[in-house]
Parts: C-alpha cells; structure tokens; sequence
C-alpha cells in the first residue's frame, strides 16, 4: 500500500473488477481499518485513505516491543501469562531513577553485539527490559539475585579537584607551568614523570574545551567557570550511557529467607523498608519473604515479638549475622585449604596474598592467605587486578581500608 499510495494517499474507490481483485480490497480495507484505529491511517475522502508518513517506522518499533515483551514473558515463566503486559517497561538506556528486582533473564541485545540485556523483575510490580549493558557489569548478576539498576554514575574525577583547587588560588585561572612547579614541590607523583601528570590535566581541559565548559586564554591559561566541577562531571554522565549495578543479594528469596548470614532481607527489616513494595508481582514476594525472615529469626532467637506484636532485633545484628557466616564459611574452607582460618578483627591490618573471592549472603568477600593461616575480608572492586599478588588492608567497621602499592589509603 506504501508503495502504490500517491504522495501517501491510497485509493480504494470501488471499480468494477475481478473476484481476486475485489478479494485484495477487502483485505486492505480491513487492514486499514486497524491501522486507523492504530493513528496510522484515516479516511480522507469515501474509499481515499491517508496514510501516516511514519507509518513503516512506528509499524518496525512496535513489531520489536511485541518481540521484547514475549521474550519478557518467556523470562517469567509461568508468572508471564498472569502478567499485565501494560506493567511492561522497556527501556532504550539506563533508567533516570534506580530500579531494585530480581534478574529474570540475561542474553546478549542483538546476534552480533558485545552487550547484554537484562529482564527484571521489579518491586514496583513492573517488568524492566533495559538492553546495552557492558557484559562486566552484570558480571555478579545471576539469574535470581537482586540487583538495583539506575543511571551511571559518574564520580568527579581527582583531576577535576586538582585543577578547581588551583584555580581557585589563580582566581579562576589553571596554569599548567604552576601545576607543574607545585607537583615537583610535593613530589607525590607515581614514577615521578612530572609532565605526564600535568600533561594529563591539559588533556582533560581540552576535551571539556571542546564541550564549551573551559575557555583556552594561551597556552599557559585556562579559564576555569565556578561551576567546573558540576558542569564536568554532567558531561561525563551524558557521555556515558552505561547503568550502574549493584548486586544487594547474590541470592534469591528462598535461600535468604534461610541463611545464617546477614541478607538483602535483613536489611529491609531492620530500617521497616515496605513503602516502595507493590503489592503484586515481586513487591508482594519480597513482602511475604520478608514475614518469614522475621519469624526465622524470632525462632533463632535473633529477635523476640513483645505482646503487642512488635518485633525487636538483637543490638548489631546484622554484624552479629555477617560474623556468625564468615566463621562457618570459614571453617568449611579450610578443610578444603588445608589452612586453619582466622576471622579478622576490627582495627586489624590485614596481611597476605589474595587467593580468590567468595560470594556470601553477607556479601562478596576476599580470600587473603598466609603461610599457616587464611581469612577472609570485604571484597571491593579496587583490588580485582591484585589476584595473586600480595595485599595489605586495615578493617574498619565492616570494610577495608586497601593500600596498595604506593597508593596511600584508598579508603572503601
């Protein structure tokens, strides 16, 4: 009809013809009655159609979003025929505001493309597809556990505090020749290659030159606003389209409902998170599974329930959880380690090489060994590169305070 349409109208007035003729005007006629009731087609004049200018375009996307929502219904198995398909939603990049659910399905967006999609199940009572996510991202993403997906993050880079700092004591002027003088004075510099560090600065001012952000006066001035840091840091979250994931549980409902250990769950009790639960599809699961942690833990003597119903945790308990899984863990794997281990203690300086990870309920946690012992720490993403090197952190408070190499303190 596209093609034969003159200027996008389409004429269908009767005309004497065949059966087989008369046989394709019904179809088409029956054809353009839905797509009017689509928007994509109306009756102009008796038997003369106007046809949408976009009509193959809008007709492909929602070919695609009937594709997407089958493959959403297929992740939820036998949830997805109970499903409202209007409770839907698919994005095109990542969410503007964070969204916590549980990883339905994860397969790559298209046939010859490097990113990953992902289906969740949301405790908004939604079903999320947000496709183009980097496969390392979704790295500790299985299928089951509770992730929270929201825009990338975007930190305001050292650089950006360095040049602002130097700035402001120019009265809004970065000279590189200044920068340069001041880093040989401290002399902090890694390898001790000076210009290169400055040298990387510039760089930075440049590209944000190109963005309209920093004004280049010479060589040795750069003009820098008072809102540098905000405006830049904005570029960056523009630029990167990437969402930001953060895995709350590797486990699903079932096993933290169970686990010795301090759970996703746990955490929502204790601060009477139920506010943003749906009261359908997994709001309403997380709320049930919520009700049997607190029983569990009323039957464990982790809680007690007062006459009036209220239920009132133990002092630190989810300290108290986090140490009662590290010991047990602990204690299984040194069977296998042929190590005794040893739970490190608050304030301790943790030393030894990093043999491994381990995901608990507790969290992710590093595996650092000894000649005749082993423990095992908070992991974080800073020493993923130091697999089989030696380490050395202080732990504070349920975390770790990592040095690594002549890096001082990089504070977790």
């Amino acid at each position: 009809m596209v093609q034969e349409a003159d200027e996008g109208f389409f004429d269908l007035r009767p005309e004497p013809a065949g059966q087989r003729r008369q046989f394709e005007r019904t179809l088409r006629l029956r054809r353009l009655a839905k797509l009017e009731k689509m928007g994509l087609a109306s009756e102009h004049a008796p038997g003369v159609w106007e046809l949408r200018k976009d009509m193959e375009p809008v007709l492909r996307d929602l070919g695609a979003r009937g594709d997407i929502i089958r493959t959403m219904q297929k992740a939820l198995g036998s949830e997805g025929s109970e499903r409202d398909p209007m409770s839907f939603q698919i994005h095109d990049r990542a969410p503007e505001t964070p969204i916590t659910g549980r990883v339905m399905d994860k397969h790559l967006s298209d046939d010859l493309g490097e990113n990953l999609t992902i289906v969740l199940d949301g405790i908004d009572g939604r079903t999320h597809h947000i496709a183009d996510i980097a496969p390392e991202r979704l790295e500790d993403a299985r299928i089951g556990s509770v992730v929270e997906i929201g825009p990338s993050e975007t930190a305001t880079r050292p650089s950006d505090h360095t040049i602002t700092a130097i700035a402001i004591a120019e009265d809004g002027i970065y000279r590189p020749s200044c920068h340069l003088e001041q880093a040989k004075f401290e002399g902090r510099v890694l390898g001790g290659d000076y210009k290169g560090y400055v040298d990387a600065h510039v760089r930075r001012l440049e590209a944000l030159r190109r963005a309209g952000i920093v004004e280049r006066i010479n060589a040795d001035q750069w003009r820098i606003p008072e809102d540098y840091q905000s405006r830049a840091a904005a570029h960056d979250a523009e630029r990167s389209r990437q969402a930001s994931i953060r895995v709350l549980s590797a486990f699903d409902l079932e096993r933290q409902v169970g686990s010795d250990g301090a759970t996703w769950l746990d955490r929502r009790l204790i601060h009477d998170e139920i506010a943003d639960l749906a009261p359908t599809g997994f709001g309403q699961q997380v709320r049930e599974a919520m009700n049997q942690r607190r029983e569990h833990h009323v039957e464990q003597g982790d809680a007690t329930r007062a006459r009036n119903g209220r239920v009132f945790y133990r002092g630190s308990l989810l300290a108290t959880l986090r140490e009662r899984e590290i010991a047990r863990v602990g204690a299984e794997m040194a069977e296998s380690k042929r190590l005794p281990f040893r739970a490190a203690t608050d304030g301790e300086t943790v030393r030894g090489r990093l043999t491994g990870t381990v995901q608990l309920s507790s969290g992710k946690f590093a595996v650092v060994e000894k000649s005749h012992e082993y423990t095992l720490v908070p992991w974080r993403p800073v020493i993923d590169r130091q697999l089989g090197r030696e380490v050395m952190g202080v732990v504070q408070g349920g975390s770790v305070s990592w040095q690594l190499g002549r890096q001082r303190g990089i504070s977790l």
